[in-house]
């Protein structure tokens, strides 16, 4: 239907073959004991829902009585019908040459745009209020529904914008560039009203339903063969006529893409062939953004009771952060593997598990196209980044082949740099962390926690922000300068042969009256602590550093209140005149003092699981002792 005019480099649109299928597959479509009027029997017997061709003479008269020579995609459809019936679901006529007029505001529609216009609203805003004075009006019968054409939005084909306004939708009318886009999408609104049309009528089945089938099975292998941008293309025209599957596919790639609003994979999340890769997904993006579980049920609309009562089950393991991902084959036993990764902060290496399992995935049926329920685990679903959704879906998968994809970057630098970085999301107050050499992340309650701590091992994995809450609600809000500094620490690896734990939200320094963990930790092996704020965001900026082996403390400096205090015999490599040469020099010492201690131990700390992953956690001993005799005891509410 479309051709393209090489001379003039514009595209010349067949409207007569455009509009005879239109009109054939509107008659199809009617149901037999529909009632019809007169007029619309007559169309569905000649199959045309237009009128005769307006003559030149019909058009330039039109013109003349308007004031404005009508744009080329209106003119040229007025040259092959003289107006059309059934514009859509809502448009029942609309305007030829006899009817089209200026609507000069007999909707009192701008009254209502103008009154609330701000004075420095934008011009786009200024120009949906003023096409109800200046537009010229289409729609001649229809349901609360307006068409104007807009002769002061042009482009540069002459063509005038046309915007459309119904009372059933949103405030702001709907723009079209031109005449021919919006009939397009007046078809497409028709195709989509009856593809889901529940009344009985003749199965809607024609040649552009036949075509978007076949694109839609096209887009389905374009996704698995990993061009997933030409598959979503395909998919969201196919979605646009009201196609069955298209939706559904369509959602998938969404999702994959870090897309929830209006995400629901419709007609496939209640189907139980995908249902435990589908279901986790939206239930998880339910829980992230709202209370009202009705919002859900009307998601899963159609789902029998079994189906709502492993949604429900869902759900309450999705909130209280126990979800876990499972899948059969290959994949399902790398995404094992990338958990416990994750579980230790080795966020990179959890990715790396789950992309190179990739090619070995295969779909749960033939409208399944990527792995979608890790994204709903806890420890899994952190791993997703924007570079690494578009790995993944660029990824051949299901058995098929294509180009490899380029390989997202790391995310998690080496060393300890990164906390020097004013944008890392680490709290208001500095941070601090133990590093105990030899064990595992899951020895570390019996080396840092303190009575009950020591055998509770560890908790489930949570983000900073929970840590605090969870300390939050473990003591009502309140801190004193007591023992009662007792942190929920994230915990897992720090590189070759070390553990962490890290507090990236700690409580005020106090250096008279710190601490240090590392000796309770160095039992048998040696333990490193940091606690440091450099950043300027206190009036004192600190720094600590102290160092256990065989649970003594061998070596420790602190600089705090301007001054720099030591014990033991500090290695060169981490001597602290070497960073903090006098207050001008405090603010640029934090990084290379963080990077002495990172080369000097051979550690690091994992940045994308502290800052956007779940970590366990353990609770440490206090960090502060109580007070002495003659010592004040301060106490402070902390919120958030």
């Amino acid at each position: 239907m479309v051709t393209e005019n090489t001379a003039t480099g514009t595209t010349d649109f067949d409207w007569r073959t455009f509009l005879l299928r239109w009109s054939g597959e509107w008659a199809d479509a009617l149901p037999d004991d529909e009632v019809r009027d007169a007029d619309d029997e007559a169309a569905r017997r000649s199959r045309w829902l237009g009128f005769p061709p307006a003559s030149e003479e019909r058009i330039a008269a039109m013109e003349e009585r308007l004031g404005r020579r009508m744009p080329p995609s209106y003119r040229s459809f007025l040259r092959v019908t003289d107006g059309w019936r059934h514009a859509g679901g809502f448009v029942w006529l609309l305007a030829g040459t006899a009817d089209a007029r200026w609507h000069d505001n007999a909707s009192g529609l701008a009254d209502l745009y103008e009154e609330y216009l701000e004075e420095d609203a934008e011009p786009e805003e200024r120009q949906e209020a003023g096409v109800w004075r200046r537009g010229l009006q289409l729609d001649v019968e229809s349901d609360a529904t307006y068409v104007l054409l807009d002769p002061e939005d042009v482009d540069e084909d002459g063509e005038w914008a046309v915007r459309t306004w119904a009372s059933w939708r949103a405030d702001a009318p709907e723009r079209h560039r031109d005449f021919r886009a919006f009939l397009e999408a007046m078809f497409r609104e028709f195709h989509s009203l009856r593809a889901h049309r529940t009344d009985g009528g003749p199965e809607f089945v024609n040649a552009t339903t036949r075509e978007l089938d076949a694109r839609v099975e096209e887009a389905r292998r374009d996704a698995l063969r990993g061009d997933w941008e030409t598959a979503l293309k395909k998919l969201d025209e196919a979605k646009g006529y009201g196609r069955p599957r298209a939706a559904g596919l369509g959602d998938q790639i969404r999702r994959m893409l870090g897309l929830t609003y209006m995400v629901s994979f419709p007609g496939l999340v209640t189907d139980p062939r995908y249902a435990s890769e589908l279901l986790p997904p939206l239930v998880a993006a339910h829980a992230g953004r709202s209370h009202d579980d009705s919002v859900l049920t009307y998601h899963l609309r159609g789902a029998d009771e079994a189906l709502m009562s492993r949604a429900r089950a869902t759900l309450d393991q999705v909130r209280a952060g126990t979800y876990r991902y499972t899948a059969p084959g290959p994949f399902g036993e790398a995404a094992d593997r990338a958990r416990e990764l994750a579980r230790r902060g080795d966020t990179d290496q959890a990715w790396r598990a789950l992309i190179d399992a990739l090619p070995l995935w295969q779909p749960l049926g033939p409208d399944h196209i990527a792995p979608l329920g890790w994204l709903a685990d806890p420890l899994l679903g952190p791993l997703l980044t924007p570079e690494r959704s578009r790995e993944l879906l660029s990824a051949p998968r299901g058995g098929e082949s294509g180009e490899t994809p380029s390989r997202a970057p790391d995310l998690d630098p080496p060393g300890l740099d990164w906390l020097a970085d004013r944008d890392r999301g680490t709290g208001r107050r500095g941070y601090r962390f133990v590093l105990v050499e030899g064990v595992a992340p899951e020895d570390l309650p019996g080396r840092l926690g303190d009575g009950d701590a020591q055998d509770a091992g560890l908790g489930k994995p949570v983000t900073i922000s929970e840590a605090r809450h969870q300390q939050l609600r473990g003591t009502g809000g309140v801190w004193s300068s007591s023992s009662s500094d007792q942190p929920v620490m994230a915990v897992g690896r720090a590189g070759a042969g070390w553990s962490f734990a890290f507090d990236g939200d700690p409580d005020p320094f106090t250096p008279e009256r710190f601490v240090s963990p590392a000796a309770a930790a160095a039992a048998a092996t040696r333990a490193v602590v940091v606690w440091a704020d450099l950043s300027g965001r206190r009036d004192e900026p600190f720094f600590h550093l102290s160092v256990a082996r065989d649970g003594a403390e061998e070596y420790a400096f602190t600089y705090a209140e301007g001054e720099l205090r030591r014990t033991g015999d500090v290695p060169p490599a981490l001597d602290p005149d070497r960073f903090l040469a006098g207050p001008a020099a405090v603010a640029e010492a934090e990084r290379p003092l963080l990077r002495a201690v990172a080369e000097h131990f051979g550690v690091r700390l994992p940045r994308h699981a502290l800052l956007n992953g779940r970590l366990p956690t353990v609770v440490s001993r206090s960090w502060t002792r109580p007070p002495e005799d003659g010592e004040a005891l301060f106490v402070w509410t902390r919120v958030g």
